[in-house]
């Protein structure tokens, strides 16, 4: 079918036919939901059989004592703290073992594994390449 006819057949029947179908526009036992990912599986037959591996799990700690309250006012101010950056992070992180290492005399350049520093990208989920910077 070529496009004219397609258009043609769209305006003959009505704009409404090509509107995204809601939940608003389908029978009443439509329920299209939200997004959210399934806990279970399908079977064959159509039976939903749960999977206790796949209900999410919210480990939430003990707030006895918190003075913190669970809401946030969009008028409070915006936080003092500067964006995280590699630099400040390398800074706040790594330098400090690395000069405590240069003044006790066993920094060894060969070995940056201890500081965090990764020789390969061997078994890395995103691998670092060249070509995956940003340029």
């Amino acid at each position: 079918m070529g496009l004219l006819s397609a258009l043609a057949r769209g305006l003959a029947r009505g704009a409404d036919r090509m509107a995204e179908f809601t939940s608003k526009r389908g029978p009443r036992t439509f329920y299209k939901g939200r997004g959210a990912r399934r806990t279970g599986a399908l079977t064959c037959s159509g039976k939903f059989v749960s999977v206790r591996e796949m209900v999410p799990e919210f480990v939430v700690p003990p707030l006895e004592g918190c003075r913190l309250k669970p809401y946030v006012s969009y008028r409070a101010p915006p936080g003092t703290e500067a964006p995280l950056t590699p630099q400040s992070l390398f800074r706040e992180a790594v330098a400090p073992r690395i000069e405590k290492d240069l003044r006790d005399g066993t920094f060894d350049p060969q070995g940056l594994e201890k500081y965090g520093f990764e020789p390969s990208q061997e078994g890395k989920l995103f691998k670092l390449y060249p070509k995956n910077y940003v340029r």
